[in-house]
């Protein structure tokens, strides 16, 4: 993680550019990041990277169609906060890696509060719906911000539910997309007395690879994740799994075992989820928690060596060995490392080049595998 700091213009500029380039996701942007002295070392380097890899043109956005983002986003109303910087949400920042960027929309102040998410079916029941007001009505009176995805059912009647004391929509395509699209009552309410963020550029529809992204940040930013009413393999509980690998807390309401909606949610309780009936069982187990600050990625206290010509040198000679132990099922890089027995910066360069390249995906637990 880097550490906390207001950037300049150019930086502003050239940390969105980074970001905005194709195949960089959360850790591509990272790896960059520990790699390079600064951010316009990594843009600099970043096309060089891509074809050592195998693409024929990577193309980092100018400063100009990094600066129109900037400016279309402030004539909304909005701001791009760079995770380096002060406002960024202490949650977000927590994790490893970070997404890079946010886009926020409305009132900023309420990403710096205490959050809990609410999350659950899309074709929720009507005990769902009202259950899902109840909870998140009880949990903003006591000062908890509400974030939800502004999904049909069960998000939606959370967002209502909680407009008045605080509520925030994570999207998963920019923040001015409307999705879905009849919520824009919802959408534009939410935007003049709570805010809207997500990851994505301006104009960018959702697209089913960025909803995991959302869940992400959904579970990132609070202290905890409630489900009521999710279907097993749901995005509701893509966002709980998010939650435990975070450190957060699992809250699950139990269903009927007849009912499908029920199932998800369910076998969260049976692995360890707090059973939850009533906003005061999430007070109670995330009260000890609130004010307490996140766990936070160890900073880098100085970059590792670029890849100058000793090291490409290197990365050029085990290329082969690294691309004939990679395959479809995520590898930890450790383990890479170990079986080609090669020095470790020359193994995470031949996989930046290829990551860079769009060939090589990088999985949670510092895993890697082909696209």
């Amino acid at each position: 993680m880097t550490a906390r700091r207001t950037l300049t213009s150019a930086e502003r500029l050239d940390w969105l550019r980074l970001a905005r380039t194709a195949s960089i996701g959360p850790a591509t942007f990272a790896a960059l990041l520990a790699r390079f002295t600064d951010v316009r070392a990594a843009c600099d380097a970043v096309p060089r990277l891509a074809r050592r890899g195998g693409a024929r043109e990577l193309r980092i956005p100018d400063e100009a169609s990094a600066r129109e983002e900037i400016e279309r986003t402030a004539q909304l109303g909005g701001r791009i906060v760079a995770s380096a910087e002060p406002e960024f949400p202490a949650g977000l920042a927590a994790l490893d890696p970070p997404p890079p960027v946010i886009s926020v929309l409305g009132d900023p102040t309420l990403l710096q509060r205490e959050m809990i998410a609410v999350v659950g079916a899309r074709n929720a029941s009507g005990l769902g719906i009202k259950l899902a007001g109840m909870i998140a009505s009880d949990l903003g009176r006591a000062g908890l911000i509400v974030v939800s995805g502004l999904a049909r059912g069960i998000d939606q009647a959370a967002h209502r539910a909680s407009i008045d004391s605080g509520t925030i929509a994570i999207l998963a395509g920019g923040v001015d997309v409307i999705y879905p699209p009849e919520s824009r009552d919802l959408y534009q309410d939410i935007s003049r007395r709570g805010a809207i963020v997500s990851e994505m550029p301006l104009g960018m529809a959702p697209l089913p690879r960025h909803f995991p992204r959302r869940n992400r940040i959904i579970s990132g930013l609070a202290r905890g994740v409630v489900v009521i009413e999710a279907a097993e393999r749901s995005g509701s509980l893509i966002t709980a799994h998010y939650a435990a690998e975070q450190g957060r807390e699992v809250f699950a309401v139990p269903g009927s075992p007849l009912d499908p909606r029920a199932k998800g949610a369910n076998r969260l309780i049976r692995d360890g989820a707090v059973l939850t009936e009533s906003a005061d069982d999430v007070l109670n187990a995330i009260s000890p928690m609130l004010k307490q600050g996140f766990r936070e990625a160890v900073p880098q206290d100085s970059p590792l060596p670029p890849p100058g010509a000793e090291i490409e040198g290197e990365a050029d000679r085990v290329r082969s060995a690294v691309r004939e132990k990679l395959g479809p099922a995520p590898v930890d890089v450790d383990e890479l490392i170990r079986q080609t027995t090669a020095p470790a910066e020359a193994v995470t360069t031949v996989l930046l080049e290829l990551e860079l390249a769009g060939m090589v995906q990088r999985h949670p637990g510092n895993r890697v595998a082909w696209k």
